[in-house]
C-alpha cells in the first residue's frame, strides 16, 4: 500500500472515529432523509451540538447533504456504506466469539 493509500485511509478513519460519526452515516442507510429531531432520535444519546458538529464535518466531507426533505446521503455516502454492509455479519460472530472465549475463562 502507497503511502498516499495510507494518508487516504487515516483521514477516513479520522472523520469516522470522531464520535457518533458513523452512527450519523448509518442511520442514514435506508436511504429517506431524515429532520434533523428525527436523525437525533436515530442515532440515540447524540446532543444537538455534537450532532451538528458531525453533520457539519460529513457534509463538508462529502459523506452526506441536506436535501428538501431533511439529511440524507450523498452517492459517495451510499459507496462508503455499501462497502461497510458486512460489519452486522461480522459483528453477531465476533460478539459470539466474544461470548463463547468469556464462558471458558476461569
Amino acid at each position: 500500500m502507497s503511502s498516499k493509500e495510507n494518508a487516504a485511509i487515516s483521514q477516513l478513519l479520522a472523520l469516522l472515529e470522531a464520535r457518533y460519526a458513523i452512527r450519523v452515516l448509518w442511520a442514514l442507510r435506508d436511504g429517506h432523509a431524515q429532520t434533523f429531531r428525527l436523525l437525533q432520535d436515530s442515532v440515540g444519546g447524540i446532543t444537538p451540538n455534537t450532532l451538528n458538529t458531525r453533520i457539519k464535518e460529513l457534509r463538508e466531507a462529502g459523506l452526506m447533504t441536506h436535501g428538501t426533505d431533511g439529511y440524507v446521503v450523498t452517492p459517495s455516502g451510499v459507496d462508503l456504506l455499501k462497502r461497510l454492509a458486512d460489519l452486522p455479519a461480522f459483528a453477531a460472530k465476533w460478539t459470539a466469539a466474544q461470548s463463547k472465549k468469556k464462558q471458558v475463562l476461569p
